[in-house]
């Protein structure tokens, strides 16, 4: 499940510690990611996603830029709504990404992930 952002960031201090009680943790991760980035305390497994880095930045700026925008209600709610659809956009395509990743969902069966 996609966790960049702050759930990635509360996360990252829970492995640390795993790590130093001498537990292996393995982060999948796609290649394009806010706040994932590799570490010496865990191993990453990236797979490729079908957009870029400016594309998720573009979208998450322009999700929280509207926030301050003028407007009625409902023109407000529409924003957020349409703003919501294009992020969730990235989550479900990274999750499908990682799905159809033979190789890594290999992987992550043999090391009983």
């Amino acid at each position: 499940v996609p966790v960049d952002g702050s759930h990635w960031l509360s996360m990252r201090e829970v492995l640390d510690i795993l790590r130093q009680r001498g537990h292996e943790v393995v982060v999948v991760a796609p290649e394009v990611a806010l706040h994932i980035k590799p570490s010496k305390n865990f191993v990453m497994k990236m797979y490729p996603v079908p957009y870029t880095q400016e594309d998720l930045k573009k979208q998450f700026q322009a999700f929280f830029h509207f926030s301050f925008e003028q407007g009625s209600f409902l023109e407000r709610f529409v924003k957020a709504y349409q703003g919501i659809k294009r992020i969730t956009y990235f989550g479900v395509t990274s999750c499908g990404h990682l799905l159809e990743n033979k190789e890594l969902i290999r992987y992550l069966e043999e090391s009983k992930f």
